[in-house]
């Protein structure tokens, strides 16, 4: 004989016969367990065997058979929202549920807003081991807008480095409501609830709120939680067929927006040389133009110290003196992660991380306080010495942004930094403003191309070539997969921004 094994009633705790359906308060027994205790020859199964027959069918529903399973939809959380702070500053929760699980194990996200954004417009998902995604903040404040609803234009990007084919693009865009200074607590809900249809609303820290509920077509989910001595009244007396009033708690508003996935065009063919990382060199070594333009394809490029072994950053900087190029003395003043050149909604932007600061157009931004490059800025690394690094954006395109140092490294290098796999707008290929000497190059497919401004003609660049014709006057240029062909950058692994570097003099 054995107790009530329903899993919908926990604490029955009335005996069952061997072989009988149901206990005497009517509770269904497990098939499983009631065919074992029949078929059983010498007797009833010991306890464990039906303890862990139980645990094997928690999940079986008495009854019809279960439908489906349905496929979770990629969303977006929305979390932390409490439209009573008006003017204020607030931050909002992200997090990623039902992704894929062959995209990136880092997603670009792209943020824009007439919202006041504070961390500005690009963040990164990362992927735990576990599978699931850490969490975003995103800070905004509504001070000075006029009241009514703001939309967050949101965009995700999945990019494998090694498998551009691959690339995959999300978009949603939720909507959040700035109330007027004046507007009560009730009316501040009523406006949200009758724009959101699924909405999930906690209450903590003895948050107390009034909340009265119009008459809403079609169907309406709630869901409500309330902690630490929180208190709400939800007046339902406008829906039909309803009436009265629930307490519960309601403070903070969650919920969840849909991400729609862009179809994005396979790539036409593979790249002979796929890299996000590269140089051109000059062919003729007594040339008195740049003899490195060092290439970048990354969603966030980092500046900062050269170092003989185990760099933080992609682009290495060190001072030139009368004497050349000294990786000593004043280079040590420069932070080996020093500043971030990105990407926005609205073109590139610098961000300063470092220590000792950095100066565009002879003023400090602040720390961690991106902003957008402009033609003809100039970026001093540092803030405090003048002169070690001078850098100088001469061309600015939609795709790519390039800087010339104006110091005296001005004969040694200079940087092309592009957005991985985007091609050039159709404008940006007839003129390249204050750097027509330099060839008009994109990244697709995985790997660096040349795109001819007379003919329109696209040529993959790949070492091999013992002199490629490039730029406006057909000047010679080799290249190399490697940013840092005269020292020899080499990586640890595809992932990891820090390296090992071994000089070669022989380049």
């Amino acid at each position: 004989m054995n107790r009530c094994r329903n899993p919908d009633h926990p604490h029955c705790t009335v005996w069952v016969m061997p072989g009988e359906e149901a206990c005497a308060h009517g509770h269904p027994q497990p098939a499983g367990v009631a065919s074992a205790s029949r078929e059983a020859g010498k007797g009833l199964p010991s306890s464990f065997d039906a303890i862990t027959a139980l645990r094997g069918r928690r999940d079986t529903v008495i009854g019809p058979p279960a439908a489906a399973p349905i496929l979770q939809r990629p969303q977006l959380h929305i979390s932390g929202f409490d439209p009573r702070t008006a003017g204020g500053r607030q931050a909002i929760r992200l997090e990623l549920r039902g992704m894929p699980m062959d995209c990136a194990p880092e997603l670009r996200m792209l943020v824009h807003s007439a919202l006041r954004l504070h961390g500005g417009e690009s963040y990164a998902f990362q992927r735990t081991s576990r599978g699931d995604w850490r969490p975003l903040f995103l800070e905004f404040s509504s001070r000075g807008l006029e009241h009514g609803q703001y939309r967050i234009d949101v965009e995700l990007h999945s990019r494998h480095p090694h498998a551009p084919e691959s690339a995959r693009t999300w978009t949603c865009s939720p909507v959040i409501l700035v109330p007027r200074q004046d507007a009560s607590l009730g009316e501040i809900h009523q406006t949200f609830l009758a724009t959101h249809k699924n909405v999930r609303v906690t209450a903590d820290d003895a948050g107390i709120a009034r909340v009265h509920l119009p008459a809403v077509s079609g169907r309406l989910d709630i869901d409500v939680s309330a902690r630490n001595a929180s208190i709400a009244q939800l007046d339902l007396s406008g829906q039909s067929g309803q009436t009265g009033k629930i307490d519960l708690g309601f403070s903070t508003i969650a919920w969840d927006e849909d991400l729609i996935e862009i179809d994005l065009p396979a790539a036409a063919r593979p790249h002979p040389c796929p890299a996000d990382r590269a140089c051109l060199v000059h062919a003729e070594a007594d040339s008195a133009t740049q003899r490195h333009v060092r290439l970048f394809a990354l969603d966030e490029c980092v500046l900062g110290r050269f170092e003989a072994a185990e760099p933080e950053a992609d682009l290495l900087l060190a001072h030139h003196g009368e004497q050349g190029e000294d990786r000593g003395g004043l280079t040590r003043r420069l932070s080996g992660r020093h500043a971030l050149i990105r990407r926005g909604r609205h073109g590139f932007e610098i961000e300063d991380v470092s220590r000792y600061g950095l100066l565009l157009d002879g003023v400090w931004p602040g720390k961690h306080a991106p902003v957008p490059l402009r033609l003809g800025m100039r970026i001093e690394l540092t803030a405090s010495i003048k002169g070690i690094v001078s850098l100088e954006v001469t061309a600015l395109l939609a795709h790519a942004v390039v800087l010339h140092r104006i110091d005296a490294g001005a004969q040694a290098e200079c940087f092309y930094l592009m957005a991985p796999d985007e091609a050039p707008a159709a404008a940006a290929a007839g003129a390249m403003p204050r750097a027509a000497a330099l060839p008009m190059l994109f990244h697709r497919d995985g790997g660096f191309w040349h795109l001819d401004r007379a003919s329109g003609k696209e040529t993959p660049l790949a070492p091999g070539n013992a002199a490629q014709r490039l730029g406006s006057h057909g000047q010679p240029w080799r290249f190399t997969a490697q940013p840092y062909p005269e020292t020899r950058v080499h990586r640890r692994s595809p992932g990891d921004r820090r390296s090992h570097i071994h000089a070669d003099h022989g380049a």
